[in-house]
């Protein structure tokens, strides 16, 4: 990890240590590799090969209305709140996008959609680029049906995807308000002030001391009263409590505090 640090100006030292060694077993297995030596040369050696590699170092999980209840807890609640003026949202690690075109369509359904602008943002350029397109495997929509129902038991996936024979793509209605970028949530400063900031199951992966440095990033960025939807997995760190009130603990969903304690 120093060593990526000083090649590449990346910073995983303060990642969690157990997940690490598990993106690089991976690495090495995926390409066939019998010692660290031999990775630890082809990393710093083959820039392209390290981009490529950040995804398996870490790992990009998400799903399509995953964690049905968080999803109705915003469109039946939270969205509310923000009736009757422009929203700004931010998904901060939003992977290949599954998550953020759920919220375009929440949105839609309680007619916010055309009123929102969102930043996605990802350190993996791999994820980002799947995520602008929104072109997704049938197979893999078929294993988001029953989330998907739970939140829309009326409805079809075909209302928000064109599908093909393989693969499906997201309708181009969900893309216009959504800003792709690259941005490294550790080490850069973010521009902007959000009513919502989405970073779910990503703090899972930092120590104490990372967790607490974006959480002070993610208060610094949402407006007064903003809300801040973590993971299921996620554990809040005692600095949380200092700059965050708990809006719903059962979906991990808090809400930006008016005056810090002392």
């Amino acid at each position: 990890m120093q060593a990526i640090r000083t090649r590449y100006d990346l910073d995983f030292t303060n990642y969690e240590k157990s997940s690490l060694k598990r993106g690089i077993v991976r690495l090495m297995m995926k390409h066939s590799m019998d010692s660290m030596l031999e990775l630890w040369s082809r990393i710093l050696k083959d820039r392209d090969f390290f981009m490529l590699a950040i995804d398996d170092l870490l790992v990009n999980l998400t799903e399509l209305f995953r964690n049905p209840d968080v999803w109705i807890m915003i469109r039946d609640n939270l969205l509310d709140k923000l009736n009757g003026k422009p929203i700004n949202i931010w998904h901060a690690g939003c992977s290949t996008g599954e998550e953020v075109y759920t919220m375009a369509i929440v949105l839609e359904e309680k007619g916010l959609l055309t009123r929102t602008k969102t930043l996605a943002t990802d350190l993996s350029t791999k994820a980002l680029e799947k995520a602008k397109v929104g072109d997704y495997a049938t197979m893999l929509l078929e294993q988001y049906l029953k989330p998907f129902l739970e939140f829309f038991p009326e409805r079809k996936m075909e209302d928000f995807f064109d599908f093909k024979r393989s693969h499906a793509t997201i309708k181009s209605r969900y893309r216009n308000h959504i800003t792709y970028k690259k941005h490294n949530l550790v080490h850069e400063p973010a521009e902007g002030k959000y009513d919502i900031i989405f970073c779910r199951n990503v703090m899972i992966y930092f120590d104490k001391e990372l967790k607490d440095k974006v959480l002070r990033l993610f208060h610094e960025n949402l407006n007064e009263g903003g809300h801040l939807i973590i993971g299921y997995y996620d554990i809040m760190p005692d600095l949380g409590r200092t700059l965050f009130d708990i809006y719903d603990i059962k979906t991990r969903i808090y809400r930006k505090k008016k005056q810090l304690d002392n």
